[in-house]
């Protein structure tokens, strides 16, 4: 009977098994996996401990030795090297006068998919939970059933056959059984997404039918599931059933070599390689179909999937279900309910460790952790431009396909999102400079020197993701600078020339010294800081602007609405003017007298400097209310609706591909929307103010400005003690920023290039001090936001699965479109005047707020709120104290805290210097933490001896 022979060995049978079996090893066995490097070749050393020159084979003591060891072993043939699996269940009742066909009931490709028992539809993917029974079954199917391994076959007559002739030497069936067995192991097979009546096709097809058979067998949902099913993948096929000419069962495992089309057999065409056969008596069919499930499970694991591949006999298979089991958790009865689908986890652990020798002592997460980010780019060659040169040499291979990646669906929304967020802040900072140095530079030259700026590094940088613009310490530093040649009766324009092209000079120094080398002793508590302090900027300066939009458009908060038709606000004659005001009227021949104050509009009653008189009246004039709650309107929809948007991919709405498209436009059709809106309800909202004119905004300067200009010859000396201090902000802004977007988690595969970056921005700051255009640098919410537009994923992920994420797709074209476009934006003005403000605000809210995600920092501030029972899993939670976590987080708070102070008060000039001071602050911490705590919380500082040694060990 079943029972007998599926449970005829006990547990302990089971734990010891393996004690004392011997495996032939030859010599290719000893050769190192490529995937598993320097470890395998130590655990083999360990478990060759017993061998004498390779004629006695290792004692295994556990089943998880003999898989690592299988799994580190090398074939010479391609047969055995392991693909993605396509597993199907189909099962069968046979009873005499009734016409029976196999029927999927369940699939796998990552997770289980179950046909419901409507038989319409497929469930919901979920992890499968199997039963201890049914594994144990399932171990003794495989111990005492069929096992084929490596066998050559073109249909499945041919399989049939070879199954039925190796049962006879296991125990004869009988002629008669035999041909019944046979006929139905052919029967047709009919497939969920096939409709009941059509595509009958039999099984028994050879594989030259092949061609025939593909167009006939696919519909529109095979179709679509075909693109859930990663390229070169393979299938399993189980085949589970009960039989009523049957007295014993009847079990087989095949693995075919090499995999082949077994037309009719597999819901989607593709090659088969491994088969399960169960046919056993009648009344056992829910055991079948767990044993099924089970065999099907297994499958899909990671490890005993490599083990299937692999396998050289029968024992290994067995090894590869005793290691699964000592896997498995047990869920104890009546504390869960076995009827409740697990759904599947948003980030699937990796089964690495269990594919390596755990007794080797390697934890793979303190090697990886260990890694900081100095990689071969911040290696110093001791060669004057070495680096440069060795960046060059690295980017020129990538160099056309940096612009024929970019020919995507996905790098126009980012274009399209990023000219919106870019034009914005830099036509707000020339006003601001404009401001600041009486349209000496204003919005146009911003516009300028932006456009070209960015111009030149999209086509040249090393690392062209990154996004330039304009700085806030750079506005201090030109406003004390303005403020200073004013007072001392020097020409503002040379000064700046003299000071850009000494800061020019000393960029290209550190190119010439490779100190972008000192980039890796910028760590992850220096990068966090600096990030969060910018999009925190972001964040305070977009509500900061939506608030001063109520100075403009103010509301009357005493108003009376039983009095609503008594308010009024008029214009009238000062009553007691001003001496500005009067010269004003002087020069302007303006006579207060012949004016009709009451009948001006408002720009013309503040053209003539009238004042506003009545209980309607604001300090610029009559309230509007309207203007500024329309605006608080379209800030706050903009955030909301752009959220909402981005993480629209994620939803259960629409096909993936629309979900895709509207996740990567989503801040693109938020700002058509609300520009559409504003445009339809024409409330006067403030809006974007554009130059219409391409020329200087004094005419008393022209496009190139002398260094020396009207200045005593020795301002062209001393304006290198400003340079330095300029060339430090240069320096720390545009490398922090380049170390956050190159970090090992984007996957970036063709390599940065710190040295040609700062190479291309120092040269363009020359050029721009030359023409005296605004400086411009590496902007860190904006470079991080495009990156976050540019994200990979995969397209074949199995039902269930969450995307992988593969990279960022690396190309010129966005940054060369967007700053193409900004030169142009000159001739443009009919469009983009109709870009409301408020809306450009919340899109700064939204990247300052979506470029905080993943900070590790805001995640451990919010531990400080949390009792330890309710905090989440953080793997640095594991291994370091709270306490220790929570200092750690008070001193980069603190770090953070000062660089707000300083960025925001009289003093900005020295942030810079702020920023770099982290660095000796973070080195300072090695004296409270750990090397291993710090390891977890952050990137290990460089040892000074360990890179002498390594710098000396290169020259050689």
């Amino acid at each position: 009977m079943l029972k007998t022979n599926f449970e005829k060995e006990e547990l302990e049978g089971h734990r010891t098994l393996y004690i004392g079996v011997h495996v032939p090893i030859g010599k290719k066995s000893h050769r190192r996996h490529r995937h598993h490097g320097h470890r395998h070749r130590r655990r083999s050393r360990e478990l060759d401990s017993g061998v004498d020159n390779g004629r006695e084979s290792p004692t295994y003591y556990t089943p998880s030795q003999r898989v690592q060891f299988l799994l580190g072993t090398e074939d010479d043939d391609e047969e055995h090297i392991p693909h993605d699996l396509f597993t199907e269940l189909d099962e069968i009742c046979l009873k005499d006068g009734e016409d029976a066909e196999w029927r999927e009931t369940a699939r796998w490709l990552k997770f289980e998919e179950d046909v419901e028992d409507g038989g319409e539809r497929w469930s919901k993917p979920y992890v499968a939970t199997l039963s201890l029974h049914s594994l144990f079954e399932l171990r003794s199917c495989i111990l005492t059933g069929i096992v084929l391994l490596d066998m050559r076959a073109s249909s499945v007559e041919e399989v049939a056959d070879m199954v039925l002739d190796q049962q006879e030497t296991v125990g004869p069936l009988g002629d008669e059984v035999r041909r019944k067995v046979r006929e139905s192991l052919l029967k047709q097979h009919h497939h969920q997404n096939q409709k009941k009546l059509a595509n009958r096709i039999p099984i028994v097809r050879s594989f030259a039918d092949k061609k025939q058979s593909e167009p006939q067998s696919m519909d529109k949902n095979d179709l679509h599931f075909m693109k859930k099913i990663p390229p070169g993948a393979e299938a399993s096929n189980v085949l589970v059933g009960e039989a009523e000419f049957l007295d014993k069962p009847v079990v087989a495992f095949v693995r075919l070599s090499p995999a082949v089309m077994l037309n009719g057999l597999a819901e989607v065409p593709i090659v088969t390689r491994f088969l399960f056969i169960l046919l056993g008596p009648l009344g056992k069919g829910p055991q079948y179909h767990e044993i099924g499930r089970s065999i099907a499970t297994l499958m899909t694991d990671e490890v005993f999937h490599d083990v299937a591949y692999k396998a050289k006999d029968r024992n290994d298979l067995i090894a590869g279900i005793d290691e699964f089991l000592d896997q498995v958790t047990v869920l104890p009865p009546g504390e869960w309910d076995p009827s409740i689908r697990i759904e599947p986890p948003k980030n699937v652990p990796s089964q690495e460790k269990r594919k390596i020798a755990a007794q080797t002592g390697t934890d793979l997460g303190d090697e990886e952790e260990h890694e900081g980010h100095g990689g071969p780019e911040l290696q110093r060659t001791g060669r004057l431009f070495g680096g440069l040169l060795l960046d060059i040499k690295r980017k020129a291979p990538h160099y056309l396909s940096d612009y024929t990646d970019g020919l995507s669906l996905q790098c126009l929304a980012s274009f399209l999102f990023l000219y919106c967020a870019c034009m914005s802040p830099v036509i707000t900072f020339g006003g601001l400079l404009g401001e600041a140095t009486e349209g000496r530079i204003s919005a146009i030259e911003s516009l300028f020197g932006a456009s070209m700026t960015g111009i030149a590094y999209s086509l040249f940088a090393g690392q062209p993701l990154t996004i330039l613009g304009s700085t806030g310490p750079v506005l201090v530093f030109e406003k004390i600078l303005y403020k200073f040649c004013k007072e001392y009766g020097l020409s503002y324009l040379s000064l700046r020339t003299c000071i850009g092209l000494w800061t020019a000079f000393l960029c290209l120094l550190l190119v010439a010294t490779d100190a972008s080398s000192l980039v890796c002793y910028i760590t992850r508590f220096t990068e966090e800081a600096f990030a969060s302090l910018i999009c925190i900027i972001f964040i305070y300066e977009a509500l900061e602007k939506l608030i001063h939009l109520g100075e403009h458009y103010p509301i009357n908060m005493n108003n009376n609405l039983d009095k609503l038709t008594r308010y009024s606000c008029s214009c009238v004659e000062p009553p007691d003017p001003s001496n500005a005001t009067l010269r004003y009227w002087e020069q302007n021949n303006i006579t207060a007298s012949e004016i009709y104050w009451e009948a001006l509009e408002v720009k013309d009653c503040i053209k003539r400097r009238g004042e506003f008189v009545g209980t309607a009246c604001g300090p610029h004039g009559p309230y509007i209310p309207d203007v500024l709650f329309w605006s608080v309107v379209l800030f706050f929809s903009t955030v909301f609706m752009s959220a909402f948007l981005k993480e629209f991919k994620f939803s259960r709405y629409f096909p993936t591909k629309v979900r895709a498209v509207i996740s990567d436009f989503a801040v693109f059709i938020t700002i058509f929307t609300m520009v559409l809106v504003d445009y339809v309800l024409g409330v006067p909202s403030p809006k974007l103010k554009v130059p219409s004119v391409f020329k200087p905004t004094r005419d008393d300067r022209g496009w190139l400005i002398s260094p020396l200009g009207g200045n005593p010859w020795w301002t062209t000396l001393v304006t290198v003690i400003p340079a330095l201090l300029c060339t430090i902000l240069i320096f720390m802004d545009q490398q922090i920023t380049a170390v956050i977007i190159n970090r090992k988690e984007h996957k970036l595969k063709k390599g940065c290039g710190y040295h040609l970056d700062l190479f291309v921005v120092g040269l363009m700051l020359g050029v721009c001090s030359i023409m005296g255009l605004p400086w411009f640098v590496a902007a860190t919410v904006l470079s991080i936001s495009h990156v976050n537009s540019l994200k990979l994923e995969s397209e074949c992920s199995a039902p269930g699965e969450q995307p992988k994420f593969l990279g960022i797709r690396e190309q010129r074209f966005t940054g060369l479109m967007i700053f193409l476009l900004m030169g142009c934006s000159v001739f443009m003005t009919s469009v983009l005047k109709y870009i409301p403000m408020p809306v450009l605000y919340g899109v700064f809210l939204y990247m300052g707020a979506s470029s905080l995600r993943g900070i590790q920092f805001f995640d451990r501030l919010k531990l400080f709120g949390m009792p330890a029972k309710h905090q989440p899993d953080f793997i640095y939670l594991r291994y370091v104290p709270l306490r220790k976590v929570h200092l750690f987080t008070i001193i980069q708070l603190s770090c953070l805290v000062m660089l707000w102070v300083i960025k925001t008060s009289n003093y900005a000039i020295v942030f810079p210097m702020m920023v770099l001071a982290l660095v000796f602050i973070r080195k300072l911490m090695d004296c409270f933490f750990t090397k291993r705590e710090m390891s977890w919380l952050d990137d290990l500082m460089p040892e000074s001896k360990k890179k002498k040694l390594n710098d000396a060990e290169e020259e050689v």
